[in-house]
């Protein structure tokens, strides 16, 4: 790049961030008129003061003005601390959108300045780099057919903010925007203002709370809601600029990119733990999934309706459209759609036939019939005539516009628009099995079995092609439910098409019986079944998910077992010789660290993909992670890049949960920029695959180094967490974990059991009521003294670990990722939340330890990256950090008082609902405030 594109790159960024600036004060300045409008000026000059104070102390930490500053906010009369909690909350909601905002407008901005330059994590840039390396077109179109990709949204309850509140974002976001158009008149402004100072307003006086939790079919909507507003039309945009780019600079080839890029679902599908989720609820999550997508074909039919008026007068349709008309006339009776009367714009009608099909898809009673689309490529088919005959009059480029894009819709999305996966965990289904086989006499105690002998019988039934279950028998209501899902599933796959519904996931996998089991299952209702001549034929799949680290050191084995048993292997041969594996990042992580979570599952990874290519096997690994750092948080292209490369063969599947949903999807060109630098990374980690780099002669004494750093921090992290016998106190009281359960944000119960064991605690309010309470505690703890066991004095040693964060990819994002944790973290407003701890030799001696691990972790990240100051490396981030905290600090030691008053009350048996309410409106605002929940 040349000095004047770097001086005009550097010029532009800058004005780039002081539209940023400009856009946050100019929306905290509306909602500085709105307090006052709402609660006079008393009320904005409050606001202020604190906030001021709270810089101040950021700034500089003064002993005086600290206990000033707790001092006025806890004199602060209810109703001028309900409304002091709601300022700060809002505010972070505005600089969200504005944040949000500037993302879209630095692309373009790089877009306008950049010239010929192609930017960096780009679509063009991959496909560039490729060419530059001389890969040829037949290794390109390998490399494209091998990859890919599905971002699964999950159920998970991580997402604080209501839809209501959502839709005002989203308006604000789209008026804000407006702000850059420099055509817009000195009236036209002053009408914009109006506008967003009645959102704002809107905005303050919408209640952010919900009251009442979820249904799961509120869930549902909640996840379509991205379909509808970005996602169906973003993710063809994603394939349209990949075809570009391949056309660019392999012009001799003619590119259809196969459908690499999906979305899927657990919403509806997800029975773990959560009672709600029946066998009716799957099927109307999967009936609102066809009524969605037909509903978006109708609407690109009718924008087509618009678009092609061409008159026979003037040009030549095909044969092939006139005879499919005809066709149409004779079969398809029109009672939801006026035919066109024009018969010289046969496109018109040949669409108005296409609608009318489309209505009476949704009608099960024609099943079958030539009056109803019954396949999606039946419309493909349709869509396709039509755009053969565009191109035969020439009509080029509408062909490759809109009819190619809806074209790639129906390729994409279907009638069942997304797949949507099973999951429960293996203890229902070893009950459930336990009982039928009692029932049918095989055994009275398969429960007490031993592993080896239930996967004798469990193989044996596999392959007795006789059933063993009856409709004339009774059985339990969770039996009943369990057996009924599998029933739903091969009815729904009749009916919405065998894509809707492929894997079904078994939480807690400890052995091969547990993937047996559901195998099993799956046989009693044709979802797996012997042919006479030995062949399997298989529609679901056992996805075994994998989430301790003892689940993690048994998984190799597990899958062997399974590849070396015969009836199996046949049903994986039946699936395409690809085998799904799920890796749970939350529980790993919340058993056993962030540092050693984060070895054992590189460790798994390459040995069951070592044991999958043993047996000839191509594996698919879903990387189940959460949004937030305790949990596998981390921008969806570095997930990507942070998988060794030849462990991504089959494909990868990533949970998209809660907060990042709406921070990726509710804009359109948010949503872009993130699909597009997962098809960049996803690109370049395939290019990496087949062309390995030369890895450094040292990786596998690296390889050693990080074993031995990971034993450690897995004592350190579990003598706290495990075998403190005070640790569980520390933890309740010193996080507002009990008060997050009563935050209406999910269907699902926060633990799996009604039971206070820390084994039966959900990782998210887990990880949740950490980050609450700024100790951020499971995404770095332990690494410290970890890093400390290996370095100890030996310069030498601190050397090699520099190394390592230079070289080695896996240290660098492990170090990187504690890094982000740690910059988030404070412990001084932690120390505030353990003050709540009412024993304090308790408080005093784990607060100690847990301070002293901290101050040790960023000294010895500091030493290792060469930095100053934690997140030197990110300014960007460290900077949006640094701004955020004296707003959010307000909010934490205002939750700390009104936790400390809230359990005061309960603990005399009393109640207080509005004290209740601040509690979580300070939740919420602490969450808008670091971008995290859990």
């Amino acid at each position: 790049m040349s000095e004047q594109s770097v001086s005009l790159s550097t010029a532009s960024r800058t004005q780039a961030n002081n539209l940023l600036r400009r856009d946050v004060r100019f929306l905290g300045n509306i909602l500085g008129d709105v307090l006052v409008h709402q609660g006079g000026r008393e009320l904005l000059d409050l606001v202020e003061q604190i906030r001021e104070m709270s810089k101040t102390l950021r700034a500089e930490y003064v002993p005086e003005l600290f206990e000033q500053f707790k001092t006025t906010i806890s004199s602060l009369s209810p109703d001028k601390r309900h409304q002091v909690i709601r300022a700060f909350a809002v505010y972070f909601q505005l600089v969200n959108i504005a944040e949000q905002n500037h993302r879209i407008r630095r692309k373009r901005d790089y877009e306008l300045s950049a010239g010929e330059t192609v930017q960096r994590g780009s679509i063009e840039s991959a496909i560039q780099d490729l060419k530059e390396r001389n890969i040829a077109v037949n290794d390109v179109q390998d490399i494209l057919s091998g990859i890919s990709l599905e971002l699964v949204m999950t159920a998970h309850p991580t997402e604080a903010t209501r839809r209501a509140v959502l839709d005002i974002h989203k308006r604000i976001a789209e008026n804000v925007m407006k702000l850059d158009d420099p055509t817009l008149t000195i009236r036209e402004r002053e009408k914009l203002n109006e506008t967003l100072v009645n959102e704002v307003l809107i905005l303050w006086q919408t209640d952010e709370l919900r009251d009442r939790k979820p249904t799961v079919i509120d869930e549902v909507r909640n996840g379509l809601f991205y379909f509808d507003e970005t996602l169906f039309e973003v993710l063809p945009n994603v394939y349209e600029e990949l075809e570009r780019c391949l056309a660019k600079y392999y012009p001799d080839e003619k590119w259809h990119v196969p459908a690499y890029l999906r979305f899927g679902s657990w919403i509806g599908g997800d029975r773990d733990g959560n009672p709600s989720v029946k066998a009716k609820v799957t099927w109307e999550t999967l009936t609102l999934h066809r009524q969605l997508a037909i509903k978006k074909y109708e609407e690109k039919l009718n924008e087509l309706v618009d678009l092609l008026s061409f008159s026979t007068s003037l040009v030549e349709i095909t044969d092939e459209l006139e005879e499919s008309i005809r066709t149409d006339r004779e079969h398809v009776e029109l009672k939801n759609v006026d035919l066109w009367r024009n018969t010289k714009e046969p496109y018109r009608i040949k669409l108005g036939f296409m609608l009318e099909k489309l209505a009476n898809t949704r009608n099960d009673a024609l099943k079958g019939s030539p009056m109803r689309y019954n396949h999606p490529n039946e419309l493909r088919e349709d869509l396709q005539i039509i755009d053969r005959s565009l191109r035969h009059h020439f009509a080029d480029y509408v062909a490759d516009t809109d009819v190619a894009k809806l074209i790639r819709q129906v390729e994409l999305f279907g009638f069942h628009l997304m797949a949507l996966d099973i999951r429960q965990h293996s203890q229902e289904h070893e009950n459930a099995m336990a009982e039928v086989l009692a029932k049918m006499n095989v055994t009275s105690n398969y429960a007490e079995l031993s592993e080896s002998e239930k996967t004798k019988l469990l193989v044996e039934l596999l392959n007795d092609p006789r059933p063993l279950t009856s409709s004339h028998l009774d059985y339990s209501e969770s039996t009943r439910e369990c057996l009924d899902v599998y029933h739903t599933i091969y009815r729904a796959q009749k009916e919405f098409g065998e894509n809707c519904i492929n894997s079904y996931l078994i939480s807690m996998t400890e052995a091969a019986s547990d993937m047996l089991e559901v195998m099993v299952f799956a046989k009693e209702v044709g979802l797996f079944r012997q042919e006479t001549d030995g062949s399997i034929r298989c529609s679901i799949q056992s996805v075994p998910l994998f989430e301790t680290i003892d689940d993690l050191h048994a998984a190799p084995a597990i899958m062997k077992e399974l590849f070396e048993t015969p009836i199996y292997r046949k049903a994986v041969e039946a699936c395409g010789n690809l085998h799904e594996i799920m890796l749970g990042y939350s529980d790993s992580n919340k058993d056993g660290g962030a540092v050693t979570a984060n070895w054992e599952l590189r460790v798994a990874m390459n040995e069951i993909t070592a044991a999958g290519k043993a047996y000839d096997v191509k594996l698919k690994f879903f990387h189940g992670r959460g949004g937030a750092l305790g949990r596998g948080g981390m921008p969806l292209n570095r997930s990507i890049l942070a998988q060794p490369p030849h462990t991504i063969g089959g494909g990868i599947k990533i949970t998209e949960q809660g907060e990042v949903l709406s921070s990726r999807y509710s804009m359109q060109g948010i949503a872009y920029r993130s699909l597009e630098q997962a098809t960049w990374a996803l690109v370049t980690a395939s290019r990496l695959a087949k062309y390995p780099q030369q890895e450094p002669s040292d990786v596998a004494e690296w390889d050693e180094i990080a074993r031995s750093i990971s034993e450690t921090a897995l004592t350190k992290y579990q003598d706290l967490i495990f075998r403190d016998p005070d640790f569980l106190t520390f933890f309740r009281e010193s996080t507002p974990l009990l008060e997050v359960g009563e935050l209406n944000i999910g269907s699902r119960p926060s633990k799996r059991k009604n039971s206070d064991r820390f084994e039966d605690l959900r990782a998210i309010p887990w990880v949740f009521s950490w980050t609450q309470s700024r100790y951020l505690l499971p995404a770095w703890y332990a690494a410290g003294t970890a890093l400390q066991s290996y370095v100890k004095d030996d310069n030498a040693k601190l050397e090699t670990l520099k190394t390592m964060y230079e070289q080695f990819p896996f240290f660098r994002s492990l170090i990187d990722n504690l890094q982000m944790a740690l910059a988030k973290a404070d412990m001084l407003i932690a120390k505030e939340y353990a003050n709540m701890i009412k024993d304090s030799a308790i408080r005093d001696r784990i607060f100690k330890q847990v301070e002293e691990e901290y101050q040790l972790t960023s000294d010895l990240i500091l030493r290792i990256t060469g930095q100053d100051e934690i997140l030197d490396n990110v300014p960007v981030i460290q900077e949006s950090i640094r701004l955020r905290n004296p707003y959010v600090d307000p909010l934490s030691y205002l939750q700390v008082q009104l936790i400390t008053e809230l359990r005061e009350l309960r603990d005399k048996d009393e109640d207080d609902q509005e004290l209740l309410r601040e509690v979580l409106l300070t939740i919420n605002g602490i969450a808008a405030g670091l971008r995290n929940t859990g």
